[in-house]
């Protein structure tokens, strides 16, 4: 059978090629130049190094390609990404929210144009280098022909990323990487020589990997369509209390986030502080000790079920962002694809635009984007 890898030049798609292939599939591997770091790097803003999809990467796995053997193509979604990814990164902090844009990629880039580029070649299947399982056997009940799993190696478990799937994705998908740890991944492209075998893990956003959200931001401002361009969430304002006590300044509210404690440039009693809440419509950015920064709840909207939802009356595990290690909670179903979340007991630093995934036992259940924390 043909697969399409998507092959990122790393150790863990170049693995994932290499298993495919030994397991008797027809590989071709494809990678997507998503960014152009052309006028960066001339500007000498941007060192590469870190980040994923650079152009170092895409020689990598083309390099890969060649020791395996295989096909190999490059596929420009620059614009795509710019639109489905830049874009709503930029919006979200531009709302006084804190995106999840490697969630997108997932959903928008790999598992639905990249699968569409897959089957116009003809192909079915779409593998690439996640660290999570899809069960095609499902126990009776379960609600669903496909169900989705973590991966075993908990420190490198990627199904919070991957909420959005849908059984026709789940179906399409393979990740040759979710029974295996790290190092075994590691251990294997060392035994079949992979020149990725030691290559470093990416570390930032890689569309900005001087780790400069805020200047991104500022330069892209008046581009964005739909966003409140000008730069009016870009003038400074107060920092207050809960109870609108004024403690300082803010340099506009896309620079920060909820839980963020250093740059608030503040000080006096009762610090800490840390943000605790960002109002756009009044240019103001809320602090307050850490025991505010604790909810009782959140709403989320956008939920996808990978199955079904579970019942109001069980408890599950939510994770509010991806170290997360989750808390129990119950989850009651609301109109327009939203839900209410009661935490058994409070959580900390729930975050508008971070995903809310949902768990019971290593299953995912599905997920969302939280809309507002309830206090």
């Amino acid at each position: 059978m043909k697969v399409v890898v998507a092959m990122s030049g790393g150790v863990d798609s170049s693995v994932a090629a290499l298993i495919l292939q030994e397991q008797g599939y027809e590989v071709i591997g494809v990678s997507m130049q998503l960014w152009d770091y052309g006028e960066a790097e001339e500007n000498g803003k941007v060192d590469t190094g870190g980040s994923c999809c650079s152009l170092d990467d895409l020689t990598d796995a083309r390099r890969v390609a060649d020791k395996l053997g295989i096909p190999f193509y490059i596929l420009n979604m620059e614009k795509a990404f710019s639109r489905e990814v830049v874009d709503y990164f930029v919006e979200s902090y531009l709302s006084g929210e804190t995106p999840n844009p490697c969630t997108k990629c997932n959903q928008i880039l790999k598992f639905d144009l990249l699968l569409r580029k897959a089957r116009e070649l003809g192909v079915n299947l779409l593998a690439t280098g996640h660290y999570a399982r899809v069960v095609k056997k499902p126990e009776e009940g379960s609600g669903g022909a496909y169900r989705l799993f973590k991966g075993v190696d908990p420190a490198k478990d990627q199904s919070y990323f991957l909420f959005t799937m849908n059984q026709d994705e789940l179906g399409s998908v393979i990740f040759p990487l979710g029974a295996m740890t790290k190092e075994e991944v590691r251990a294997y492209a060392r035994e079949h020589d992979v020149r990725t075998a030691e290559k470093e893990e990416s570390q930032e956003i890689c569309f900005i990997p001087d780790d400069d959200y805020g200047g991104f931001i500022a330069e892209r401002t008046p581009a964005v369509n739909g966003a409140n361009s000008g730069g009016d969430l870009g003038k400074p304002g107060d920092i207050v209390d809960k109870d609108g006590k004024k403690l300082g300044s803010h340099r506009g509210l896309f620079r920060y986030t909820i839980g963020q404690r250093k740059g608030l440039n503040i000080g006096g009693a009762g610090g800490p502080y840390y943000v605790t809440g960002i109002e756009i419509s009044a240019n103001l950015l809320v602090v307050g000790p850490r025991e505010e920064l604790y909810s009782s709840g959140l709403v989320a909207r956008e939920v996808n079920w990978v199955t079904t939802a579970p019942s109001p009356d069980e408890t599950v595990t939510a994770k509010t962002r991806y170290r997360h290690e989750g808390s129990k909670c119950v989850v009651i179903e609301a109109p327009d694809k939203c839900v209410e979340v009661r935490f058994t007991k409070p959580e900390k630093a729930v975050t508008p635009g971070q995903a809310v995934v949902f768990y019971r036992g290593d299953e995912v259940l599905g997920g969302g984007w939280i809309r507002e924390a309830v206090k």
